[in-house]
């Protein structure tokens, strides 16, 4: 029997039907019908990270990979996203743990 993969939730944002930068960026707090559960870190093996560590957001597509804000399309949007990450981490990991784990810093 395959052991199941357990997913850690956001250290970020709660699973409420909002969008963490429809907040963020526009004081937008209404549910969204549709989210998608973006992981900061992307690609392997930081995909995996994200998931483990519980860096990840929910995303409405407007914010996801549809349009000109969309993080897949916004290198400041995607940004934003990693600085946070990266201040939720070290609110109880050291720099050093985090560089240790993603391999870079984004807040200098």
């Amino acid at each position: 029997m395959m052991k199941k993969k357990k997913h850690k939730e956001s250290i970020l944002h709660c699973k409420d039907g909002t969008c963490y930068l429809c907040m963020k960026l526009d004081g937008d707090y209404a549910q969204k019908r549709h989210l998608h559960e973006h992981h900061i870190f992307g690609g392997n093996p930081n995909r995996a990270i994200s998931e483990a560590e519980g860096l990840k957001v929910y995303l409405c597509l407007e914010h996801h990979t549809v349009g000109p804000a969309a993080v897949h399309n916004n290198h400041e949007n995607m940004r934003i996203l990693q600085r946070d990450g990266q201040r939720a981490y070290e609110r109880t990991h050291s720099r050093g743990e985090f560089m240790a784990l993603v391999g870079r810093n984004y807040l200098d």
